[in-house]
């Protein structure tokens, strides 16, 4: 039977699938209502083990786990790999022609697709960075009411216990006391909320080797390694560190032409929360002696914020290693030397 070839352009309540042969003839067209029964019935007209590739839009979960269950080699396709917005004619149709054209080539910019079990913690772990940043938000709005009459608290914790104190204490207008009231009850339903997930996450990590490993580097504690061996996943996948820190988005671009070279700004491109992570890792203690060393002969050189973001590479580096052997013998070899 000939090798067909199945793309589909997934939305959220209908989908289009695309089938050529091997010469890129057309085979089918058809338009379905999103449901695992439909695509499976669907695909399954390609044969057995059909080549399939999807793009990692909005809900693809259920939709490669019904194609892998069916025996399709799926491809994810990275979205921002096809750049759509260059082509003059976009819709549905051509995007499908568009994926099976370079599924044929060999030239899909695919996306790793992650384990069911992974996909759980992940979930976990971003829906409890969500809710910190939501947190977050409320204190500043707390913060803006208070320069707005001209008070600063005197404490740098104003959600400590003598803050909080204070802060109760505050004399403020009728309707700018309702909001400061209602954004501290706000504040308050967070708090448990977020102490649930840290005890969800770390109960989930417990015998996970490299999450413990990478919390011997400095400023990365359990909520930095939950975030990078959630996001990071397999990190087998990454033939060498290198390639890590450039699929996070913090290596500079290259720009090449004739004799001529130049670096750009990083890319960042990639997972942002890893890249964030990385970042504040080493925005307070700059990682280990030697990155210590490194972040300072960069900033002297080329200022503070590049010198950051170097550190974060460098410290990106070991968490590789760390995830990969279950140790960092850089730091083994430090602590017994």
């Amino acid at each position: 039977m000939e090798r067909e070839y199945v793309a589909i352009d997934l939305h959220a309540r209908r989908s289009l699938i695309v089938r050529q042969n091997e010469n890129g003839e057309e085979v089918s067209a058809v338009r379905i209502d999103n449901d695992p029964v439909a695509l499976s019935l669907a695909v399954a007209e390609a044969g057995p083990n059909p080549e399939v590739a999807i793009e990692a839009t909005y809900g693809w979960y259920w939709a490669v786990d019904a194609l892998q269950a069916q025996g399709a080699n799926v491809h994810l396709v990275h979205p921002s790999g096809l750049r759509w917005d260059d082509r003059r004619v976009k819709n549905d149709y051509r995007d499908c022609c568009e994926m099976l054209k370079r599924l044929r080539l060999d030239e899909l910019p695919e996306a790793w697709i992650a384990p069911v079990g992974l996909r759980g913690l992940r979930e976990m772990v971003r829906t409890r960075a969500k809710l910190v940043a939501l947190r977050s938000g409320l204190k500043v709005q707390v913060h803006a009411v208070l320069a707005k009459h001209g008070i600063y608290p005197p404490v740098a914790d104003l959600w400590g216990l003598s803050g909080s104190e204070w802060l109760d204490a505050v004399d403020l207008p009728a309707p700018y006391a309702f909001k400061v009231h209602g954004l501290l009850e706000l504040i308050d339903t967070f708090g448990p909320q977020i102490d649930d997930y840290d005890h969800i996450i770390a109960d989930w990590l417990r015998g996970d080797v490299g999450y413990h490993a990478i919390q011997h580097l400095n400023g990365v504690g359990p909520i930095m390694a939950a975030i990078f061996v959630a996001e990071i996943g397999d990190v087998h996948r990454f033939p060498n560190p290198e390639k890590l820190c450039s699929w996070a988005g913090l290596t500079p671009r290259l720009r090449e032409s004739d004799t001529k070279t130049r670096m750009g700004h990083i890319t960042k491109q990639g997972s942002v929360l890893v890249r964030w992570a990385a970042v504040e890792a080493v925005s307070h203690v700059r990682g280990t002696a030697k990155i210590k060393r490194d972040y300072q002969r960069i900033a002297d050189r080329r200022g503070k914020r590049i010198a950051k973001v170097a550190a974060a590479r460098r410290l990106l580096t070991l968490v590789y290693y760390g995830l990969r052997d279950g140790e960092i013998r850089s730091l083994t070899k430090a602590n017994t030397g």
